[in-house]
């Protein structure tokens, strides 16, 4: 029976692609402790567990299928969408994940930028939600 694959390595290759072009990466959430200030423009990914697919009727579940979430956030709408611009440009690559093929990144788009007036200052917001998968390599 084949090892089902693992969402670990998958949320982290795509953390490494976001800071590989030079964005901060927040995973579950931005810092709120006491004093944190958040920078003009950052990236915080929310990834799912993803799902273990079926590579035949023989039910070996060896195929990845997830939903990654990249709230892409500035300072001011501007930096929103720049930092949603380099996040598409770090997932238009396919992305590197040991013992796994993985196909590039779909982007499936979000809502229209909004404004977070619940933290001081304001700041502005875009999640994305790109959909990775990955076969065994």
């Amino acid at each position: 029976m084949a090892t089902p694959p693992d969402v670990l390595p998958h949320m982290d290759a795509v953390q490494a692609a976001l800071e590989a072009v030079d964005l901060t990466v927040y995973v579950g959430g931005a810092p709120t402790g006491e004093g944190w200030t958040p920078p003009d423009k950052f990236c915080v990914l929310y990834p799912d567990p993803g799902m273990a697919v079926r590579a035949s009727l023989a039910d070996d579940r060896t195929h990845f299928d997830s939903t990654m979430q990249v709230t892409c956030v500035g300072s001011d709408v501007e930096r929103a969408l720049w930092v949603a611009s380099r996040v598409r440009l770090a997932l238009a690559v396919p992305l590197t994940v040991v013992g796994r093929s993985c196909w590039p990144a779909e982007d499936l788009g979000g809502p229209p930028v909004q404004r977070d007036d619940d933290v001081a200052p304001p700041v502005y917001f875009v999640p994305v939600q790109y959909r990775i998968c990955s076969t065994p390599a």
